[in-house]
């Protein structure tokens, strides 16, 4: 059964317009009036609704039962990641939701080539918040990951009001996944590094803030790769595999 977002309540009984990116899809897909649609707004659970007009620009769907559904993890995990170049940030984004992420925080290191102005910024978040809404309804997740506005590392790793967060290096001694075994699952920030990862002085100023540093093997992952890898492992040790 298709699944669609919208970002406005829902209710058993209701009429609901769907937004001409859905009725586009809905065309796209063949569907016809009486067939059988499951939306979610992002605030929990998922309804069961039924095509009850379909014309060109604009459809409308009536809503028959909500299920309180959640596919969620049972703790919170932020991926902390070094801005990548060109369209690497959306693949990573969208294999992050599939992996359980509940937020996600761009981070402008000093390796990073992408440097975004405020009016870019902006245009980026709205883009990864597309990319996040069509993942979730993608993977069955009922409501959406965060995702929070790039801000420089220095800012970022000075704040104090954060869970637990790991610095994934070639250079620390224990790995990723020994840590895991040896503690109970828990709301934990995941920080990647850019093309080149992070420098030596950014490292160094994550552990004087208490940032743990940790190692994910002997191979040496790219961006895009070590993040998604770092999510899978934890998964698996704390038992979501």
């Amino acid at each position: 059964m298709p699944r669609f977002f919208l970002q406005q309540p829902l209710a058993i009984g209701g009429l609901v317009s769907l937004p001409d990116s859905i009725t586009h899809h809905i065309h796209v897909l063949r569907m016809a009036i009486g067939d059988m649609v499951t939306l979610f707004n992002g605030e929990g659970g998922e309804y069961t609704a039924t095509l009850a007009s379909i014309e060109k620009r604009r459809a409308v769907a009536e809503v028959k039962t909500f299920s309180p559904r959640e596919s969620e993890l049972p703790y919170a995990i932020t991926l902390a990641q070094g801005l990548p170049e060109g369209s690497k940030m959306d693949w990573i984004m969208e294999k992050a939701v599939e992996l359980g992420a509940t937020t996600i925080q761009p981070l402008a290191a000093q390796r990073s080539v992408v440097r975004l102005s405020a009016e870019r910024a902006e245009k980026k978040l709205q883009h990864w918040r597309g990319i996040i809404e069509a993942a979730a309804e993608q993977c069955g997740r009922n409501r959406l990951p965060h995702v929070c506005e790039p801000v420089q590392f220095g800012d970022w790793i000075g704040r104090q009001d954060l869970h637990r967060r790991i610095l994934l290096t070639p250079r620390a001694e224990q790995s990723l996944s020994d840590w895991a075994r040896h503690h109970p699952p828990q709301a934990v920030t995941v920080m990647i590094g850019p093309e080149g990862g992070f420098t030596e002085q950014e490292e160094s100023a994550a552990a004087n803030h208490g940032v743990l540093l940790l190692s994910i093997g002997k191979r040496v992952l790219r961006t895009e790769t070590a993040g998604l890898a770092a999510l899978a492992g934890i998964n698996a040790v704390w038992g979501e595999f």
